[in-house]
């Protein structure tokens, strides 16, 4: 207790509410950095997730930061780029408030309607007839279909031993001598097509244990090796696997990923990886006419989630621009996905040289996917070629 001169105030301190208010004051902070480093030391696929605050986040960069700390020091702003409209911090705070983008109509209903996340992809490159209406998408298998419980009789597949490989048999001026440089696989080995898969009309379940996606592998294998490029084709049945161990198709790529890292780790010669999928979409998105031949477009897709982004970015675009130039309009472009609801990482951050491809659609024949598979063949062996004799030049 403490009397004040001058006044007749006493002031009592109780030495225990204080040490009390201390205690408190120091279990909140343990608190919150425990809390704090049990979710960041989570995998990710444990941590609690919510898109409204990942995507408000997605919309602070440095560029925001700098502009508002412009508003104390307006030199700040001779290091960002001229632009015509000025900085409105009325609409920043609308969309942070709402995740809903004036510039972006697919903000209005992604968080309504279940399932629209799955059009949260961001197209990096357009190819011919892209839009966001038909960017390629994953359609999951309903349960039964991907427990091989319900898998359909075939049909036609006469077309598919019957298609022969175009390309000459001249041996190419440039080998690499034995080595298996690229390295081919299917995250998700079993998507097929319907022309095959008799009575099956449903895209959800064009999914088959036989014929399948491996088929393009091996023919993109032929087209490689023929211009010289060592190739390997990586079979493992990853549904199957996810069949076994009772998990669903989303845990696809953490089963491709130790295929992948295997591979890896018993053959450093490899250098390119490949994964080959089939996208959801009908024939009219997924297939073109070049020189009266009809051939199944290929999209890549970028993880965006992924530490090789930027390589992973440079290789797509250098291979759809060599598509663009050789078969024009066969690349549908490059697309980018990541955040919630998709997978964002693909495996790709293995490699800077990873690639995820999709060829054509559910309506596709084997006949024009192999068409498009040797074109593949075709502008990735030059592509190859001349980056080697650039790599031989720089170690020179």
């Amino acid at each position: 207790m403490k009397r004040l001169k001058g006044s007749g105030m006493i002031v009592a301190v109780q030495g225990t509410s204080l040490l009390k208010v201390v205690l408190a004051f120091i279990f909140f902070l343990i608190s919150v950095f425990t809390f704090s480093g049990l979710m960041t030391s989570l995998k990710p696929e444990y941590r609690i997730a919510s898109s409204s605050i990942n995507q408000a986040a997605n919309n602070i960069n440095g560029e925001l930061l700098y502009r508002l700390m412009s508003w104390e020091n307006h030199q700040l702003l001779q290091v960002l780029p001229k632009k015509e409209d000025s900085f409105n911090l009325s609409s920043l705070v609308f969309e942070l408030s709402t995740n809903i983008s004036l510039d972006d109509p697919r903000s209005f209903l992604g968080r309504e309607l279940p399932g629209f996340d799955l059009f949260d992809g961001k197209i990096l490159v357009a190819g011919e007839g892209t839009n966001y209406t038909n960017m390629p998408m994953e359609s999951p298998p309903p349960i039964e279909v991907l427990k091989a419980e319900q898998e359909a009789a075939l049909q036609n597949t006469e077309d598919i031993e019957g298609t022969e490989n175009d390309g000459n048999t001249v041996t190419p001026p440039n080998t690499t001598g034995g080595k298996e440089v690229v390295y081919v696989y299917f995250s998700h080995n079993r998507e097929s097509y319907l022309p095959y898969l008799e009575g099956v009309t449903d895209p959800d379940r064009a999914y088959h244990s036989k014929v399948n996606v491996t088929r393009i592998g091996d023919r993109l294998k032929e087209g490689l090796e023929s211009q010289g490029v060592g190739t390997t084709v990586d079979k493992s049945d990853v549904m199957g696997t996810l069949n076994k161990k009772g998990l669903g198709f989303g845990y696809a790529y953490q089963e491709s990923r130790s295929v992948v890292e295997t591979a890896m780790a018993g053959n450093r010669d490899l250098r390119y990886i490949i994964d080959i999928h089939r996208d959801s979409r009908r024939k009219k998105d997924t297939t073109v006419t070049i020189d009266g031949k009809a051939y199944a477009k290929l999209a890549f897709v970028i993880g965006g989630n992924n530490q090789n982004y930027e390589k992973n970015l440079k290789l797509a675009t250098e291979l759809h621009e060599l598509l663009e130039k050789n078969y024009k309009g066969m690349s549908r472009g490059i697309i980018e996905n990541k955040g919630p609801g998709m997978n964002g990482v693909y495996n790709q951050d293995l490699s800077g040289n990873a690639l995820l491809v999709e060829f054509g659609g559910v309506d596709n024949t084997f006949e024009e996917l192999y068409r498009s598979a040797d074109a593949l063949a075709d502008v990735f062996s030059e592509f190859y070629w001349q980056a080697d004799q650039v790599d031989a030049q720089a170690n020179n």
